[in-house]
């Protein structure tokens, strides 16, 4: 009982993290195209407070845990900018910062899965695991957040993709997108699992995959 609350608490801590740097680095290349809107909000800190999200990063996370989610999932407040300011590249400027964020966590995967194929030799299975379960939730939180519902990046995106109209529907379409999330989770979670579990592997190696399943794979 006592390992399993540790779990979930490195779990929390990791995915508390890492949404924060998702989120900043959002804000990071928007400042990078011109935008200072995320600057002048204060949101470029990686304190918890600024980026804490009533349903991302408290109740959906509190939900998969108690349908006993084998991997906690959420999001951060989502850090605002303004796709006018970033005269830099006014043409692909917003579809880099939507970018920003899944780019991040995979960066963070890659250098998490460079560690443990570096230190596979020396470190121990244990922190081995731990490692490896940076590496996934980062891994998760890429191809979740690619998902083209809002108010995940992959919606962002797609709005940049579609016509005016559609666009304009997508975005004003508020609370029905989080219900349409939940939804998409509960039925059609194979999506998320499937190529995060490849890119997993991809970065982690063999070693951390076996330490991986080792810990958490019960």
């Amino acid at each position: 009982m006592e390992n399993n609350i540790i779990l979930i608490i490195f779990q929390i801590a990791v995915l508390l993290g890492s949404v924060i740097i998702h989120e900043v680095s959002h804000g990071l290349m928007a400042l990078s195209l011109g935008d200072e809107t995320a600057k002048d909000a204060g949101r470029l800190t990686l304190n918890p407070i600024s980026h804490i999200d009533l349903f991302g990063s408290i109740i959906l996370p509190l939900l998969l845990f108690v349908t006993h989610s084998p991997v906690i999932l959420g999001w951060a407040k989502p850090v605002p900018y303004n796709p006018h300011a970033l005269y830099k590249d006014y043409i692909y400027g917003p579809l880099k910062v939507a970018l920003a964020g899944p780019l991040s966590n995979l960066a963070l995967a890659f250098i998490f899965g460079l560690i443990i194929r570096l230190g596979s030799s020396f470190l121990s299975p244990v922190t081995l695991g731990f490692l490896s379960m940076i590496v996934f939730i980062n891994c998760l939180l890429a191809i979740f957040n690619l998902i083209p519902i809002p108010p995940l990046d992959g919606s962002k995106i797609l709005t940049i993709i579609l016509p005016p109209r559609y666009s304009l529907a997508l975005q004003n379409i508020g609370l029905g997108g989080i219900i349409i999330l939940m939804i998409f989770i509960y039925y059609a979670s194979d999506v998320i699992w499937l190529p995060a579990i490849m890119l997993f592997q991809l970065f982690a190696g063999s070693m951390g995959t076996q330490a991986f399943m080792a810990i958490f794979g019960h």
